[in-house]
């Protein structure tokens, strides 16, 4: 266990600098080009083998404890480790990062964006895979900074070289906000590190900050937050986003929706909350005020781009709903409970699998409209997925009923234990405040639907198939491949929630109470 979840981490950086290399003879199938894609598909697949491999070896008796650790000293001056290991926290957020990943390589293997050559973008989104997955895994504050960083150049290579129309400033922007942010958040884990004595993220969780002033906490919970909240993206630092997911290829939007904002998120939960209690306590009214008005700006700005004449595209709505989904991961966070804090971690699973499946999904209706604009998709009697590729629309339909939260589907739960958790938030906490946040956030569960039924509505529905006009190709078969067990999973989280929270609650609740089991 210890091997694989090390290999798990460093296999895919070892996976792209082999897809620089030139292909072997006998490998290289009907060109160059194929067998840098397949080499990208075989990698992703070995990683996710061993990913299913590593949540099956797992002690589900024992989820709150930190397994398959590796601890090897990197930087003895400075006591920084390679440190390693999973538990019920991490383990979901390792085993989703792979599926995606699997997923946008073998979908790129046979759609890939246009673009440069395919050895250049199969490296980069393994190494993107291997910064992700060691975000996950890493147990040392400084180590966790450097793969927090390591996944922004691959993706700002991906968008600005494979993008599509504004490619460049999207990029741009992307890089430069989350570089910013990851400077001040820099600051507050040395603050931590050199004010603890040590970088040791379990050892640190386990003081549970008696090492450290409120006021240190004050500062570090602060310096930290604006990091983690670019990253996660928190309103109002979120404009990177839209632009980013509207520019960036399929395969670069999944990720970036499915995976990295998680990175943000995840970040709160494994530093913040156990490291700086009281300085969590003082910001989470205020982090859980962003939260539900992020909620609904969020659902206003999709209600807006959904308007008729609007001009709106498909990929930004979906972008700007991550905001408000994510909205409700943050106010789970603040509300510094377990149930809060479960329900956070089942919205990021569920927020990684129904979005994933919807950007895939655009970028479909993309390629066969050519065109994501929504008033050219509705046109005199819309698109009408459900008459010209029925099986398309039908996912569609899918996708945004779990993603408006319909109960059975993986969409409802974190919401609605994030919301439960606003109900009776933390000792220490102004209950009046919070019982706000949570009435502010049912509004939001209201205009997420609004806008999604209006979505499916103009493009789903519509006139019957213009005589003479050609049919559009439905779902192909490694279309199929590919969101098949996204599909899946939404439904198996729905209908049993307790394969998630049985990982999350014991390992949340040893973290709330400060590494007591």
């Amino acid at each position: 266990m210890q091997f694989l979840l090390a290999f798990i981490v460093v296999g895919p950086l070892i996976g792209a600098a082999a897809a620089l290399l030139p292909a072997p003879p006998g490998l290289k199938g009907k060109s160059p080009d194929q067998a840098v894609l397949r080499h990208g598909v075989t990698v992703t697949g070995v990683i996710l083998a061993a990913a299913i491999v590593l949540a099956l070896g797992f002690d589900h008796d024992q989820p709150s404890k930190m397994q398959a650790t590796t601890d090897i000293s990197w930087i003895p001056a400075l006591d920084v480790r390679i440190h390693l290991g999973t538990d019920g926290i991490s383990l979901p957020l390792l085993v989703l990062t792979a599926l995606l990943t699997f997923l946008c390589a073998l979908y790129s293997y046979f759609k890939m964006p246009e673009g440069p050559s395919p050895k250049a973008f199969v490296a980069l989104l393994l190494l993107l895979e291997c910064g992700t997955l060691a975000t996950f895994a890493v147990l040392d504050l400084l180590l966790f900074f450097v793969a927090f960083e390591t996944v922004l150049v691959p993706m700002y290579f991906l968008i600005a070289r494979w993008g599509g129309a504004g490619r460049r400033p999207a990029a741009w922007k992307f890089i430069l906000y989350t570089l910013l942010g990851s400077v001040v958040m820099l600051l507050g884990l040395l603050l931590v590190g050199l004010q603890a004595g040590t970088f040791d993220m379990l050892a640190l969780a386990t003081d549970n900050g008696r090492g450290l002033s409120l006021s240190v906490q004050v500062v570090a919970v602060l310096a930290i937050g604006i990091g983690l909240a670019v990253k996660t993206p928190m309103w109002p630092l979120h404009s990177w986003l839209p632009d980013a997911h509207t520019a960036a290829p399929t395969v670069g939007s999944v990720l970036l929706a499915g995976v990295l904002l998680k990175m943000g998120t995840y970040g709160f939960v494994r530093i913040v909350l156990p490291i700086a209690p009281d300085g969590m306590q003082v910001f989470a009214p205020y982090l859980a005020a962003f939260a539900v008005v992020g909620i609904v700006y969020g659902s206003l700005a999709c209600l807006a781009l959904a308007r008729p004449g609007s001009k709106g595209d498909l990929k930004r709505l979906i972008a700007y709903s991550s905001v408000g989904h994510m909205g409700f991961v943050l106010l789970g966070i603040a509300t510094m409970t377990p149930t809060g804090v479960n329900g956070a971690l089942f919205a990021n699973i569920a927020h990684g699998l129904i979005t994933g499946l919807l950007f895939f999904l655009a970028g479909a209706v993309k390629d066969r409209y050519g065109t994501a604009d929504l008033d050219t998709l509705a046109g005199a009697t819309g698109a009408a997925l459900y008459g010209r590729a029925p099986r398309l629309g039908g996912l569609l339909a899918f996708a945004a009923v779990a993603s408006l939260g319909l109960p059975g589907l993986a969409g409802f739960w974190g919401e609605m234990l994030a919301l439960f958790g606003a109900f009776d938030p933390a000792d220490g906490l102004s209950r009046p405040a919070f019982l706000t946040f949570m009435a502010i956030g049912g509004l939001g569960t209201l205009l997420t639907a609004a806008y999604l039924l209006v979505v499916v509505r103009r493009v789903c529905m519509g006139g019957p198939r213009p005589a003479g006009e050609a049919r559009l190709a439905d779902v192909r078969g490694y279309e199929f491949a590919a969101w098949t067990p996204l599909v899946a999973l939404t439904v198996l989280a729905g209908l049993w929630p307790a394969v998630l929270l049985g990982l999350t609650d014991p390992a949340v609740q040893k973290l709330l109470s400060g590494g007591k089991a």
